[in-house]
């Protein structure tokens, strides 16, 4: 039951997040809404998943996939805000939550509460940056957020497994949290590059694009699973091997370049819906466990609401305590710190993209009913409803307060769009002059065996391909005298037009006899290439 479930979610997830888009409102919210309601309908059976399957096969994909589109370049160039939000910040929230759980829930020792803290701390930046990214934050903002969704959940997951065995007074490591935590980081860096590096030059000798896609999606599980057998960051391992197979993408064919980019928006779409409407779907259900352990549903609510309210101070305080602090170290000359990358404003955002997720979801599922001694685990329903409420709260209140603080704040960077053309420019004028090199050497010192005049022909061939492409970009990028007329967009739609057109009459002879249906497939894949190749522009338009 529990498969056939999980499809009906997928597809009609599917068609909210379809119809929400069309309406240009936030899926996941909207997921997260009817989930809930959905809940609550008589006779609805709970999709319950096991923690290791969230953790194992929904996690490491949505990461692999982030860090694959995440610049190393980029992610050395942040890595000091990326570490103190992913790291600094994640152990902050968790012993703030921890503090204050322990206070006010009578339930929970201190240690049960670290657990809850745990749970609670690793922020899920992917609606965050969904939304920073269609508004136009500026890059170094989704840069930070992004790297930092790729560290905190390794951080969060080690306090979390640190506190159960406190909880369970098992022994870690030596009896050292501290090393404990080293090895977890280590390991899983370690695991995680061997492994890429290994795929990497497995994949470098097949020849074979879908063998390479194929083995590039088993990695990340690959990464998980290994790094987690030996008690290393399954979730840092995973990082690990996405950020170098997407550093080495370059050295791969364009096919399977193409593929892969595909393939991977399609999972990520499908998990990301499929997490989000999970998330919604468990609220009745977690409420009754509560009620079934004769508690005051109630009164843990409350305890819920309180605790979201710490969740969403903690890291807006801590960031801007840390901010204040550089800026008096700075001023006093103390110390050479560098420039701050965020300005005031980007820090409110940041500090206020403080959305929980799958992980946080994944964590409390683990939470172990019952200790080694056979006591049952101190508080473990109270948990779980904290973490949905958590969840789901800052998914709603900060989710969708985000556009209107992005807005109101005004942070888009008026210099980003301007150094983006700058960047682009130049990568066309070093394509331009690599081609005019390649092509004076070649006519200078063509190959042996061949007519002159034969190749002469050819290479004016390629001329006309690499002009044609010149012509596609200038007419995209230049300023039409008719302000009534985007030159770039009606080229694109006449483009599309032409291979529409194309490909019609292809599908038309097929249908009649004329052409063979395996000629048709191997144009139409050509046909394939162009049109992506003018979608692309259209896409890159929309977001510059």
């Amino acid at each position: 039951m529990n498969g056939t479930m999980i499809l009906l979610v997928v597809i009609a997830a599917i068609a909210v997040t379809g119809l929400a888009n069309r309406r240009n409102l936030q899926a996941p919210l909207v997921l997260v809404t009817i989930g809930a309601i959905a809940s609550f309908l008589p006779g609805l059976p709970r999709l319950e998943l096991e923690p290791a399957v969230l953790l194992g096969v929904v996690l490491p994909p949505l990461l692999y996939s982030a860090a694959l589109k995440f610049s190393v370049p980029t992610f050395r160039r942040h890595l000091a805000p990326i570490l103190r939000l992913g790291i600094v910040t994640v152990l902050a929230t968790a012993f703030a939550v921890a503090f204050f759980a322990n206070w006010l829930i009578p339930e929970l020792t201190f240690a049960a509460a670290l657990v809850l803290g745990a749970v609670v701390a690793p922020t899920d930046a992917v609606s965050a940056v969904a939304v920073g990214k269609k508004l136009g934050l500026p890059k170094r903002v989704i840069a930070i957020l992004t790297g930092e969704g790729l560290v905190n959940d390794a951080t969060a997951l080690t306090l979390f497994s640190v506190a159960i065995a406190t909880v369970a007074g098992t022994q870690v490591f030596g009896d050292s949290p501290v090393l404990f935590f080293g090895y977890e980081v280590a390991g899983g860096v370690v695991i995680g590059l061997v492994l890429a590096v290994i795929v990497h030059w497995v994949r470098g000798r097949m020849f074979d694009s879908p063998l390479e896609t194929a083995v590039g999606l088993v990695l990340p599980f690959a990464a998980y699973l290994v790094a987690e057998e030996i008690h290393a960051s399954g979730v840092l391992s995973v990082v690990a091997a996405g950020l170098y197979m997407g550093h080495r993408a370059t050295d791969t064919t364009v096919t399977t370049r193409l593929q892969e980019r595909f393939v991977w928006e399609s999972v990520d779409t499908l998990l990301e819906m499929f997490v989000f409407a999970y998330m919604g779907l468990q609220l009745k259900f977690v409420l009754d466990e509560v009620a079934d352990t004769g508690l005051d549903v109630l009164r843990v609510l409350m305890y819920s609401v309180s605790v979201l309210v710490v969740v969403m101070l903690v890291r807006p305080i801590w960031g801007f305590l840390n901010w204040g602090r550089r800026r008096v170290v700075r001023t006093a000359g103390l110390t050479r710190l560098g420039r701050d990358p965020l300005s005031y404003r980007e820090h409110i955002v940041v500090s206020w993209a403080g959305m929980r997720g799958v992980v946080t979801l994944a964590a409390a599922g683990g939470v172990p009913a019952v200790l080694g001694s056979g006591e049952p685990f101190p508080g473990r329903e109270i948990i779980h409803l904290v973490a949905l409420v958590v969840a789901v709260g800052t998914l709603l209140i900060q989710g969708a307060t985000m556009p209107l603080l992005i807005r109101r704040l005004d942070v888009v960077d008026p210099y980003e769009r301007l150094r983006d053309e700058e960047q682009r420019e130049l990568a066309r004028t070093i394509t331009v002059n690599a081609a005019r090199e390649e092509m004076g050497s070649l006519e200078k010192d063509p190959p042996r065996g061949f007519d002159p005049e034969a190749v002469r022909r050819i290479l004016e061939r390629v001329r006309r391909s690499l002009q044609a492409r010149v012509d596609a970009r200038q007419v995209e990028s230049e300023d039409d005298t008719d302000p009534g007329i985007d030159a770039g967009a009606l080229f694109d739609e006449f483009r599309r037009a032409v291979l529409r057109a194309q490909r019609t009459a292809l599908i038309a002879a097929r249908d009649d006899g004329t052409l063979d249906d395996e000629s048709l497939r191997v144009e139409l894949e050509s046909l394939d290439i162009e049109e992506a190749a003018a979608e692309e522009r259209v896409e890159r338009r929309a977001r510059y």
